[in-house]
């Protein structure tokens, strides 16, 4: 069974056991802070009884629950995978729950790389309860090689492009889109990836595709968002620098063919996480991503967004004021102070 959700329209709990934190479970946390009205409970035995901002600082008043059983008694309607762990397979011990959850007639949505619509004993156990199960991260049948056609739209785009993953492509994509829609600006989101796709409703998962057809992949989402709006923030993925993802990088940047970039970095992190590969410095990471822009079409990094959640107030500061001297570029940190600085920058760049 292969069918969208809209998880606005839903009480969530969200499945996190035994992982719930800031890095730990990513897609717990985006659907905190983005959700917050819809979100009921997070399921972690390990922090049951607390409440979820003294675990990631957000979402004040929502439990983390021992259970799906104790979960059931808020009224959820759908329970959501709350991890995106590296190869995207489902936890063996979640499997129990996750059927618990259907019987008990739950709808899951789930952005691993493990597709539950294509689980057999899940999906005839939805069926049969007659719930649907949402892979945020599959992606559509028919995409084409990429034919640099995201070149031709009206539509500014500005790519999200990092240091490393999890250092708030996504977040501060979100972040940007929304201060530019207060300034009436007709801004769009572009997801692509699977946490991104749940909060706003659409997009296509990059990491999911069929690398011929990645690029291919984030032209159309371009072309798409391009149909309506006139500011596209195309979120970014991975890192030049990964060795596990530089790949889907690198066909955004051709695929979306971007007018402009905003860099985002983590201030502390010296190495790319899970490896031991140092990071270079935040000049030289600039200056890659503007080389590969190059060929297919020039592109500068007119903004950084600096992701400093390990940080005091004043150490952020700090770091944000180094970073502006070091590059010469505005910088905040759009979850303290705002996306301002980066909207600023992008319409001095389109003015």
């Amino acid at each position: 069974m292969m069918m969208n959700l809209t998880p606005k329209s839903h009480k969530i709990v969200i499945l996190a056991e035994g992982s719930f934190g800031v890095l730990e479970s990513k897609t717990a946390t985006v659907l905190v802070r983005y959700l917050p009205d819809n979100v009921v409970g997070v399921i972690d035995s390990i922090n049951a009884g607390k409440d979820v901002s003294e675990v990631i600082e957000i979402g004040v008043g929502i439990p983390i629950l021992s259970s799906l059983s104790e979960a059931m008694e808020l009224e959820p309607t759908l329970l959501a995978i709350g991890i995106a762990p590296p190869g995207g397979e489902l936890p063996h011990e979640w499997r129990s729950i996750i059927c618990d959850a259907i019987e008990s007639g739950l709808h899951v949505m789930s952005g691993l790389h493990h597709f539950l619509s294509e689980d057999v004993e899940l999906s005839e156990l939805a069926e049969k309860h007659d719930t649907i199960l949402w892979d945020a991260r599959k992606p559509p049948d028919d995409l084409p090689v990429a034919t640099c056609k995201a070149g031709d739209v009206d539509a500014s785009v500005i790519l999200t492009v990092g240091s490393d993953c999890r250092v708030g492509k996504m977040l501060s994509g979100i972040e940007i889109t929304k201060e530019a829609r207060t300034r009436g600006l007709n801004a769009e989101f572009c997801p692509t990836g699977q946490n991104g796709i749940m909060v706003w409703g659409w997009g296509i998962a990059i990491d999911a595709v069929v690398s011929d057809f990645t690029a291919g992949a984030a032209e159309e989402i371009v072309l798409e968002g391009a149909k309506e709006h006139d500011l596209l923030i195309v979120e970014g993925q991975g890192s030049l620098v990964h060795p596990g993802y530089s790949g889907v990088t690198l066909s955004l940047l051709h695929g979306s063919m971007p007018d402009a970039m905003i860099f985002c970095h983590q201030p502390s992190r010296e190495i790319v996480a899970r490896y031991t590969v140092p990071l270079p410095s935040l000049i030289e990471m600039i200056s890659q991503y503007e080389m590969l822009t190059a060929p297919i079409k020039p592109a500068k990094v007119i903004g950084i967004a600096l992701n400093c959640f390990d940080l005091s107030k004043t150490e952020a500061i700090d770091a944000i004021n180094s970073v502006e001297i070091e590059t010469g570029l505005p910088a905040t940190d759009v979850v303290r102070f705002g996306a301002e600085k980066l909207v600023d920058a992008i319409q001095a760049f389109n003015s």
